[in-house]
């Protein structure tokens, strides 16, 4: 790194608000250089609302962020960063699906399923907090359909993918198999997805919430007009509401609105209950990638001369 480079961090919207998480957040950076040889200083490149989502493992890719210097024994900050960024992107989920689930088992009291209302407030909440817990550190993507539709617009490299779904499917594993030796033998269905509709409607309820979770993800994580500070609270709200509308796709122990691949397989391998699993890996990464590609077609144009000396303005999932 050059002994005249120096990296600033500012915040980009009011107060100083640390790096909210995931869909948002309030740390920018601004980056300025000046040359040794004349004294001259070139333009800096602001770098505005970049709030999470890995965006920042993007732009280290390209240069944004330097490594360190060459002298110190310590690593570099892109190893460090994908290190942490995977970890609290194994815990999310991690939590995620073992809350999420566990919500949703039966009722041992009554020996019924948890009313809807409940599963879909509670698991909003459980959304919201993880958003706000992991988001700073890996961008909380807590979805392989979330990962690969801002992968396929340019908002997260492709060769990190693979170790992001990875981590995904580990956690969901892990938590389902903890979910069942916790909760045996009064677990219900364990919390598998498992359509009670036809099978052409589940898929089409599938698609149209993940759609709509995409659609309002990308608005919070990639427009820097969009009220990034809120966003925990934005998505967490989304997911309750189309646990509302897709929950009731469920039989009588099992509840839908998956709006994830990895909510289904974790809890199906451990209840070695594989019926309609295709629809929960198919439908919610098609109806991500509409919803992501749909706001991008839509959003508000940058103001003239803003996309000169910047680079993209996403905050990756």
């Amino acid at each position: 790194m050059d002994n005249n480079e120096k990296v600033t961090n500012y915040a980009t919207r009011s107060g100083t608000t640390p790096a909210i998480p995931s869909v948002g957040g309030g740390v920018g950076f601004r980056q300025e250089r000046s040359t040794s040889a004349n004294g001259s200083k070139k333009s800096a490149q602001l770098l505005q609302s970049i709030n999470c989502f890995g965006l920042e493992l993007a732009m280290q890719e390209e240069g944004a962020f330097h490594k360190a210097d060459s002298r110190s024994s310590r690593p570099s900050p892109l190893a460090v960063s994908l290190a942490r960024k995977v970890g609290a992107e194994f815990i999310g989920p991690l939590l995620l699906i073992f809350l999420a689930a566990a919500i949703a088992i039966m009722n041992p009291n009554t020996r019924e399923p948890t009313p809807l209302t409940v599963v879909a407030v509670a698991t909003g909440l459980v959304v919201m907090i993880i958003i706000f817990s992991t988001g700073h550190i890996s961008g909380a993507h807590l979805n392989p359909a979330v990962t690969i539709a801002f992968a396929a617009l340019k908002h997260f490299p492709w060769k990190h993918v693979p170790v992001y779904i990875g981590a995904q499917v580990s956690a969901s594993l892990c938590a389902s198999f903890a979910l069942k030796g916790v909760f045996h033998p009064v677990t219900g269905s364990g919390g598998v997805t498992v359509p009670s509709v036809a099978y052409g409607q589940a898929f089409a309820l599938e698609f149209i919430v993940t759609f709509v979770l995409m659609f309002v993800t990308t608005a919070v994580a990639t427009d820097t007009r969009a009220v990034g500070e809120l966003a925990g609270i934005v998505v967490g709200a989304t997911v309750m509401l189309n646990n509302f509308v897709a929950g009731l796709i469920a039989n009588e122990e099992r509840t839908g609105a998956s709006m994830n691949p990895v909510r289904t397989l974790g809890p199906a391998v451990a209840a070695n209950n594989f019926k309609a699993i295709w629809i929960y890996l198919t439908a919610p990464i098609l109806g991500a990638l509409c919803g992501a590609a749909a706001y991008t077609a839509v959003k508000l144009p940058e103001e003239d001369g803003d996309n000169e000396d910047k680079p993209s303005r996403t905050r990756s999932f």
